[in-house]
């Protein structure tokens, strides 16, 4: 997701870099990045965490027997759902006044990450392929 975002959403929408997911550890942990380059290194980290637990989900999904466009699909739609409830909960995210280009901005990127991941497990890391 974050390469799709730096490389084709960014570009075409002009959006600037968003530090959600630094405000998410921020808010959960105790931590407290002193300078912008560690603020920048925790988003970093807690992106690539959370898109650890969006392919862990695909593979419990995997396992109860869901492969590819199913799979991502209904992986996306639980995850995206318990990540906007969830970030809505702790008052990070706003949905309610999202524009409607905000709304497709994040589903999309988020889509994205879901297909991603389906992909690399299904042609990569699914143990039922070897």
């Amino acid at each position: 997701m974050t390469a799709f975002q730096k490389l084709v959403e960014m570009p075409i929408t002009g959006r600037a870099a968003s530090y959600a997911p630094a405000e998410l550890a921020e808010r959960l942990l105790p931590v407290r990045p002193a300078t912008a380059g560690g603020r920048r290194r925790l988003n970093y980290a807690t992106h690539f965490s959370l898109g650890a637990m969006w392919g862990a989900a695909y593979g419990v999904a995997a396992l109860r027997g869901l492969r590819g466009q199913k799979a991502a699909n209904t992986v996306f739609a639980l995850v995206y759902t318990g990540d906007v409830l969830f970030n809505t909960a702790l008052r990070l995210y706003h949905p309610t006044r999202w524009s409607a280009r905000e709304l497709a901005v994040d589903v999309v990127d988020k889509y994205v990450q879901a297909q991603a991941t389906s992909m690399l497990f299904d042609r990569v890391l699914d143990p039922c392929r070897r």
